[in-house]
């Protein structure tokens, strides 16, 4: 019961966690959409797209990576290696939050914006809300969408896969970074994940 218990707080934890960058993310999106015109909407979908698939691949190679390199590392006193060991020994969190949190949130948020661009365009182009090409726009540019985030997250997995000890040592020396000169800390001493238990890998 004890496993099941922690999985539990977990998961609350994670979804009060997803609620509130749901909220902060929907409203910057909303801001920043706001008055632009449907060209810059595009790039910014697309920014939101690479976001998505930048920590698909981070949480990716969290579970791919192997530990003991990171230990040899950490013996020639590598920034980053120490905390790229208590990466790979909470991958299932932390591919959690980069996979789900921020993926999905990243999808969800696209498909607004995306609605948001297309809305604009057929605007500019003088088309009516129900008209038939407002609805091929609003076909293509979904698709686009869809198809650029799930090609990018299947590249992002194979790269992923091989290189995830280079990737996921470069994000040890990000959250050693962020730890030593902004003194934020994701890891507490002991090698748990902030406020949350220590789960090693299987």
């Amino acid at each position: 019961m004890k496993p099941l218990q922690k999985s539990i707080q977990w998961s609350l934890g994670i979804a009060v966690i997803t609620l509130v960058l749901a909220a902060i993310f929907s409203i910057i999106s909303t801001f920043v959409l706001s008055g632009v015109t449907w060209a810059i909407g595009m790039l910014i979908v697309l920014i939101i797209v690479f976001i998505g698939v930048f920590f698909d691949t981070i949480g990716v190679a969290s579970t791919a990576a192997n530990e003991k390199p990171f230990h040899a590392m950490a013996s020639e006193r590598l920034h980053g290696a120490k905390h790229a060991v208590l990466i790979t020994r909470n991958a299932d969190r932390f591919a959690n939050f980069c996979n789900d949190v921020i993926g999905d949130i990243s999808g969800i948020i696209s498909g607004t914006a995306s609605a948001y661009v297309v809305l604009q365009l057929s605007l500019q182009l003088g088309y009516s809300e129900t008209s038939s090409q407002q609805f091929a726009i609003s076909i293509l540019f979904t698709s686009v969408v869809a198809a650029l985030t799930v090609g990018g997250k299947a590249l992002g997995k194979t790269f992923a896969i091989h290189y995830a000890t280079p990737i996921i040592y470069q994000v040890g020396r990000l959250l050693y970074i962020l730890e030593v000169k902004l003194k934020i800390k994701l890891f507490s001493a002991n090698g748990k994940m902030k406020k949350k238990d220590k789960m090693t890998r299987k």
